[in-house]
């Protein structure tokens, strides 16, 4: 079965280019104005959105994502809210695949199997859970993809031969890679690098690979899309969505943040498509 995301990332090969995959904490500052962000980020030139399961211990994420969980879970976001969101996005966009991110703790509250139905129902594409290794895969990975969803890992530079395989089973969607050794938002990445480690990717597997941490403008942006199937962006959004707030609440400019951020990054991105072809 063809998801969304295989539609997406087979459409942008052959136009040429990377995809623009754009992550936001849901209910950030507040449901409606995070769920306006979300509706506007595929016209501002978002080709996958990574929606953020907000949760009280995110031990994978740094200060600018952390902090944007607290102020959803602080605006009395739920599951339930999140689903609803991406029920409501899909009343209008019928083809932008959406992804959820987060831990596991909050789906098994959920129930799994009530999770599953319900965010399949709600127009949910794929997931990616940080916290739950290959060796956990029939806990939600298999019932994930039964139920017709991607199930998308992350690897990382400590990601060595031996674990590979492992990490890269059962996996579909594509391959999220991060392109440096910590928690999110911290340094710059390496472009040989990151060159360097999407070909061995795509050495082991025939899953796009997007890579993410560390993208912040559309300099770092061109040069991933140069080097990969798509450039991940997550806390330089979230950190847009912050400085835009007065007191921890939404203002008129916050949308537009986080709108003008993501068109520089998709400039970034079909400009390096572009020089590609030049």
């Amino acid at each position: 079965m063809t998801t969304r995301i295989d539609a997406r990332f087979a459409a942008l090969r052959a136009q040429g280019r990377a995809a623009l995959v754009t992550f936001v904490t849901a209910g950030d500052p507040d449901l409606e104005t995070s769920t306006a962000i979300v509706k506007a980020l595929p016209g501002a030139g978002a080709d996958v959105i990574e929606l953020g399961m907000p949760f009280t211990d995110p031990m994978a994420d740094g200060p600018a994502v952390q902090a944007s969980g607290l102020r959803a879970l602080r605006g009395g976001q739920t599951m339930r809210k999140t689903l609803g969101m991406v029920a409501e996005f899909r009343r209008t966009d019928a083809e932008t695949p959406i992804v959820l991110m987060g831990y596991y703790n909050p789906i098994y509250v959920y129930g799994v199997e009530a999770f599953l139905r319900d965010a399949k129902a709600a127009g949910v594409d794929g997931l990616i859970v940080v916290d739950l290794p290959p060796e956990e895969d029939e806990e939600l990975c298999l019932p994930a993809l039964k139920a017709g969803l991607n199930f998308i890992r992350l690897a990382t530079p400590t990601t060595d031969e031996k674990r590979l395989p492992a990490v890269l089973a059962n996996m579909s969607g594509f391959i999220y890679y991060v392109s440096i050794t910590g928690i999110t938002g911290a340094a710059a990445p390496d472009a040989e690098k990151v060159g360097a480690a999407v070909a061995r990717l795509k050495r082991h597997s025939h899953l796009p690979v997007a890579v993410g941490f560390g993208v912040k403008n559309a300099a770092s942006a061109a040069m991933i899309a140069a080097r990969a199937d798509g450039v991940a962006v997550g806390s330089a959004l979230v950190e847009a969505v912050r400085t835009s707030l007065d007191n921890g609440r939404a203002t008129p400019r916050t949308i537009g943040a986080v709108t003008a951020l993501v068109k520089e990054l998709a400039e970034g991105v079909r400009g390096a498509a572009s020089a590609a072809v030049a």
